[in-house]
């Protein structure tokens, strides 16, 4: 069995004039809600053996925050095919995913990451800024991960873990 779980990163900052997209940082809500992340993932015993991320800022910062709030050690791979990616792009990303690693964790950017969601379990569910999904896979080969044959294990946004 194969678990991806998919991470879309925390809220950003604007863009300021003249500035570039994938530079853009966290906001103080965004780290909030990073750190957040982590620790529900710490406290639902979630692993995960790699992080395939973006290399946008808001992605990378959004991968350091939760793994260290989540107290896990894990090896970070980024990947520039993950920024502004379709489902097509991530699909290939993950196929290439070495088969010992049994758990990964995507952290991404919308609408890449909706529509993955939606082609892997055909779930449409919306994922904010700092969503997370659990994709669970009955199979132990990673290039064996196609359209809708996942099963969406659970959701869980940021303002869900507010109010809890």
């Amino acid at each position: 069995m194969k678990t991806l779980l998919l991470l879309r990163h925390s809220k950003a900052e604007n863009a300021a004039p003249g500035s570039s997209d994938i530079d853009r940082a966290l906001n103080e809500r965004g780290r909030n809600e990073a750190q957040a992340m982590g620790t529900f993932i710490r406290k639902q015993n979630l692993t995960f053996e790699l992080v395939l991320c973006s290399p946008a800022l808001r992605a990378r910062e959004t991968a350091e925050l939760v793994l260290a709030a989540a107290e896990i050690t894990a090896n970070v791979r980024y990947d520039q095919r993950i920024y502004e990616a379709s489902p097509r792009q991530l699909l290939e990303v993950i196929s290439e995913v070495e088969e010992d690693k049994s758990a990964v964790l995507l952290v991404g950017h919308n609408p890449g990451m909706e529509e993955l969601l939606r082609a892997l379990t055909g779930n449409g569910e919306p994922m904010a800024t700092g969503t997370l999904a659990k994709i669970d896979f009955n199979f132990d080969q990673w290039s064996r991960v196609t359209e809708d044959i996942g099963a969406l294990e659970c959701i869980v946004r940021p303002n869900e873990l507010a109010a809890g």
